[in-house]
Order: structure tokens, then C-alpha cells, then sequence
């Protein structure tokens, strides 16, 4: 591994390893997968892996006013991967999918007549894909592993193509950016590389879940707040799902395996929920009186914070949906 510019450089085989020892406290429920377009192959030496993405922090911050680089990785054309920004943080990559979400970024121009993805690059974006479903617990589907391709630009709505839409992660990436083409030629070598790595093991015992509603929220070593802070996480952000597996005087244990607590007042319960119907609004407000913002598809996994008259409100946005069509876990 070798790190510059606050960015970490690690091959697929340091990959590994490096993302299963990483503490995060938010709820991870989808992995995003774009192409860069530009910069592409042809901005590629075998060694600039740094200031290709510190080029691409400094254009996310001055051009599109972001606080940090949007991506959590870029993988390159030698099967390199670079960090981005913080796995606590939120993404800046889909317009209405970015919550709860590691984005990765593909260094590169995979639309057809594009560029002609390298062996390397192919097989460190199916094993990074496998590793990071097998460290999330996450099914292997359109749900959990999703295209930009699938969201319509302008609203966020995913309408898996159809209409107003990027190419991103690229018309021939694996196949072809449709719904379709990553059920054929994407995700079975997914399955075929987690099946090949992991042992099933049970899942442990969840409590609960709650969203942080501090704008950071200390992890701290012990149920108390004279406690240290727990040096190998990252103070927990605005908005995050944190998984509770226990409870101890107002405090909330976030870790099943270390002890590692952040206090209740800080956080509001919220309750995991899927989608039963082919298509669900959602709604500025809890009645069909207001105005469609978004869909949701079926299947599509949501955290749901408040209920009133039959309708739900998605964790700490403004966005509701149907009581009628979820299944609550």
C-alpha cells in the first residue's frame, strides 16, 4: 500500500483484507458503479494513479462546490484501487440515491467504442464488488448493486433507463448498462467470486436501528461520555444508519465485536422496511394530495422514522410512502 494526498493505493489482494478491517458505522444498503468517462484510458501512465484523483477531488470541490471528492474509490486500468472520501460520508454521485451507499468509481470511457477494459481492471471491479456485498451482508441484485444508468438525472427517480438519463458506468460495461445486462453479464461474477472466497456464516443479532440526528456523533470506547473516543472509527455523520446491538443506560452499542458506543439522545429509532409493490411513490408529504418526488421499485430497501395515518416517512427526509406497500423486518 502506499498513501499521498490523504488518498490510500492498494491492489485487489490489499484490498481485501484493508476493507474487512474497517470499522463503519453506517448502515451500508447499495454500491453504486459509474465510469469516469473523462479522465479516461488514454490519461492513464501506470503511475499517476495519485494525480488522476487528486485532479478529480480538486475538480468535485471547485467546480461542483462538493466538500470532498464524490467517490469513496476509482479503480484503474491495472486493477488499482485509490480511496476518496471518508466510508462515513455520503456520497455525491446519484441525485435521491446517495444515502446509505459506497460509490465506486471506474477509471475510464466504457460506452461502446470506448475504451476496451483491461483484464486487470475487469477482475478488480468484480472482486471489489464481491468483497464489499460479502462485508455488508448485502444480496447480490439490481437492488443492492446498482447503475447510474438507472436513475433519471433530473428528479433522482430510478426508471432503470428509459428516459433522461447517463450512460454512466458505460453502454458496454460488462455487457451493457441496462437492468437486463447486469443480471447476465455482471452479477454472476459477483456470485461466482463471493462463492468462491466466503464461508456463510450467521449474521449477528441486530437490536435495532437508529438515524444520527447530531451532525457528527463521537464513537466512544465505553457506555459513558468520559470515555475515550474509539481511534479506528470516524465520528459517525448527519443521517447515518447505525446498526444497535445493545443498550446501556442511554447509550447505544454500535459494534457486535468491539465496544464501541455513541449516546442515544443523539439518534432516533427507525425501522428497516422493503418495498412489496412494482412501483411505490413517494410523496412530499403523508397523503397522495401531495406531489410525487421519487419512486421506488420492488424489492428496494428504505428506513423508515415516523408514521402517521397510514403513511411513512423516510428517516429523516421529507419523503413518504404508503404504509400499504411495505414489509417491515
Amino acid at each position: 500500500m502506499e498513501s499521498k494526498n490523504g488518498f490510500l493505493k492498494m491492489s485487489i489482494a490489499e484490498f481485501i483484507p484493508w476493507i474487512h478491517s474497517q470499522r463503519i458505522a453506517r448502515t451500508i444498503i447499495t454500491i453504486q458503479q459509474h465510469h469516469t468517462w473523462s479522465p479516461n484510458y488514454t490519461h492513464f501512465n501506470g503511475r499517476n494513479h495519485f494525480d488522476r484523483q487528486l485532479a478529480m477531488k480538486n475538480h468535485h470541490v471547485r467546480n461542483n462546490g462538493w466538500s470532498d471528492i464524490g467517490q469513496h474509490f476509482t479503480t484503474f486500468p491495472d486493477g488499482t484501487i485509490v480511496t476518496g472520501r471518508s466510508l462515513e460520508a455520503t456520497p455525491a454521485c446519484i441525485f435521491g440515491a446517495n444515502r446509505d451507499s459506497i460509490c465506486i468509481e471506474h477509471l475510464g470511457n466504457f460506452d461502446k467504442d470506448g475504451d476496451a477494459m483491461t483484464n486487470e481492471h475487469r477482475d478488480a471491479i468484480i472482486q471489489m464488488t464481491a468483497v464489499l456485498c460479502d462485508k455488508f451482508r448485502l444480496p447480490v441484485n439490481t437492488f443492492s448493486i446498482i447503475y447510474h444508468h438507472w436513475f433519471e438525472l433530473s428528479t433522482g427517480k430510478r426508471n432503470n433507463g428509459t428516459g433522461g438519463n447517463k450512460s454512466c458506468p458505460g453502454s458496454n460495461f460488462f455487457g451493457g448498462n441496462k437492468v437486463e445486462d447486469c443480471t447476465s453479464f455482471f452479477l454472476p461474477f459477483v456470485e461466482q467470486a463471493i462463492q468462491g472466497s466466503h464461508q456463510t456464516i450467521a449474521p449477528p443479532a441486530i437490536e435495532k436501528y437508529v438515524a444520527v440526528t447530531a451532525n457528527l456523533l463521537n464513537v466512544r470506547t465505553a457506555p459513558n461520555g468520559s470515555s475515550s473516543k474509539a481511534p479506528d472509527r470516524e465520528a459517525a455523520q448527519l443521517g447515518s444508519i447505525l446498526r444497535i446491538y445493545e443498550e446501556s443506560n442511554g447509550w447505544l452499542k454500535i459494534s457486535n465485536s468491539q465496544s464501541h458506543w455513541v449516546f442515544g439522545r443523539y439518534t432516533s429509532e427507525v425501522k428497516r422496511a422493503t418495498v412489496n409493490a412494482n412501483v411505490l411513490r413517494v410523496r412530499s408529504g403523508p397523503g397522495t394530495e401531495f406531489h410525487s418526488v421519487d419512486n421506488l421499485m420492488k424489492s428496494e430497501e428504505v428506513f423508515i422514522s415516523k408514521e402517521l395515518n397510514g403513511w411513512c416517512k423516510m428517516s429523516l427526509e421529507e419523503k413518504w410512502l404508503s404504509k400499504s406497500y411495505l414489509d417491515f423486518q
